[in-house]
Parts: structure tokens; sequence; C-alpha cells
């Protein structure tokens, strides 16, 4: 930086357009060998249809008993906490789709613990390949739309049960919850996946906060303490996912009776995530030194 600030304005201004340039380059590297990965492992698991198949229809199915329990429930019970069961599809449908895109994309990086206590994270740094693209596209696992299949047609049947005046803002905060809600929980599994350089298995935390997130956020957050949806708010911001942005485009009211323009903060939410999430892996990768082995 020194150096860089004695320069003439014009040079620095030089070094800065090719600074720039240099990391648009290496994002876009890092995604088309991300895309060369998953490609990889797409042709070979179609290479065995029958399995695919077989295999993508046992998950759909067992995606969908968790619906299956929560329409039980309203067999006995016509609100959940004030919300019907149209409402509730809601939560579960868009939460559903997002950790399932979310795991869909970037789930392979729970295996990044095996990865580093039996030291073939090496092999990972000397290729000519970003890490992250390498561990996130590794055993890329096409069967996991059954997930995304199974919450998107609960999601899709709730918007045609529920009576909802729709303006071009509320399709607007319908997609950038989908969107945002997916990078939410894709910084979360790549920062969970980062604590493995620090700790010897963090896999049980990370996913408390993905799969045990989602299990929470498909039921309303009026069941809950409200202290537990406070800590969704300023701790770990999973109420942005869906219950934030579905009190606006549900109409709800907020239990908590935080200020209106948190109902459209999941974008704000996802990038600070994303960007917690790469100094995450920066520190977990500029710390790691092998199993000596």
């Amino acid at each position: 930086m020194a150096e860089t600030s004695l320069q003439p304005p014009g040079r620095r201004h030089e070094l800065g357009r090719r600074y720039e340039l240099g990391r648009r380059y290496e994002l876009g590297h890092a995604l088309r060998c991300y895309g060369y990965i998953v490609r990889m492992w797409i042709r070979a698991a179609l290479a065995y249809p029958a399995s695919f198949w077989m295999t993508a229809a046992g998950n759909l199915l067992l995606s969908g008993l968790d619906f299956a329990v929560i329409a039980v429930m309203f067999l006995h019970t016509r609100t959940l906490g004030g919300w019907g069961l149209p409402q509730v599809a809601f939560l579960y449908g868009t939460s559903g789709v997002t950790l399932g895109l979310a795991d869909l994309l970037v789930g392979s990086m729970d295996q990044l613990g095996v990865r580093v206590r039996d030291g073939s994270v090496d092999t990972v740094l000397v290729r000519p390949v970003p890490a992250l693209a390498q561990i996130a596209g590794d055993r890329f696992a096409l069967r996991r739309m059954g997930r995304v299949t199974q919450s998107g047609a609960v999601l899709v049947w709730s918007l045609t049960r529920l009576d909802l005046a729709w303006t071009p803002l509320r399709a607007l905060v319908l997609v950038s919850l989908v969107v945002c809600g997916t990078v939410i929980f894709g910084a979360i599994f790549v920062g969970g996946s980062a604590c493995h350089f620090f700790m010897a298995d963090a896999a049980e935390v990370q996913n408390s906060f993905t799969y045990g997130g989602a299990t929470m956020l498909q039921y309303p957050p009026t069941i809950y303490a409200r202290n537990i949806v406070r800590g969704t708010v300023y701790g770990v911001p999973l109420a942005f996912v869906n219950w934030l942005p579905a009190l606006y485009v549900l109409g709800r009211h907020d239990p908590l009776g935080l200020p209106s323009w948190y109902r459209f903060a999941s974008p704000l939410a996802a990038l600070l995530c994303a960007a917690g999430a790469g100094l995450l892996w920066r520190a977990g990768i500029r710390s790691y030194r092998s199993t000596g082995s």
C-alpha cells in the first residue's frame, strides 16, 4: 500500500484497474472450473440412469415426510401460532427450496472435515484451480434436486391457496427471498466448513445451522420464544431467509415489532453472510498446515 500511495494519480488508477480486472478474472476462472467439475459429476451420475432416478425419487419422498407431519398437525388444529396451513406451507416451501439449492450447489463442503483429517486438502491446494471451487463442486449430487422439487411443489400449492394481492414489489420480494435465502444458507455451508481448519470436527455445529435452521424456519416464528427469534435476526441471520420477507409477502404482523425495512433487508444480510464466509475461508486456508504425514 505504501508503494502504491507514492505513485502518481494516473499510475494509481491504472494499478487499481488492473487489480479489478485480476479479481474479475479470478472469479470467472473459479466459476468456469466449478462448472467443469459439476458437469463431470452429472455425467457420471447419469451414466447409471436407473440408479440415479431411484435415488432422486427416494430423496423426494423422504423430504416430503416433513410436510406430511405438518399436514397431520392441521388435522387437529386450524392454526399453528396464528398461521393457517397455506401460510405454514409457504414457510415450508421457501425454507426447503433455499436450503435445497444451497445444498445442491455447495453441500459437498460438509466433507471438508474428512479432507482435513486425512490430508487430502494438500492435493486440492497444488492444483491450478481455486480450492473453494474444487471442494464445492466435488461429488456434486444432482439427486439433491429431489428436495428442491418437492419443496417447490409445496410452495406453488401454498401460493394458489393464499389470497394475495400481487404487486411488482411483492413479487420482487418473493424472488429475492429465494435468491438471498440460498446465498445465506450457502454462506453458512462455506463458513461452517471453514471452521474445520480450526476445530477437529465442526460438522454437527454446521448441520445445526443448516439443516436444523431450515427445519426451524418451516414453522411460524410465533411458536418460538422471542429470544430465539431475536437470535435469528441479530445472531445467525436465518430470519432473513424467509421469516421476515414472508411477513411482507403474506401481510402479517411482526411479532418482534422490528423496523419495517427489516422485511426488505435480506439482500444486505446475504451480502454480509457471503463476506463473512469468504473471510473465514481465507483465514482457514492460510492457517492450514497439513497433517504432517
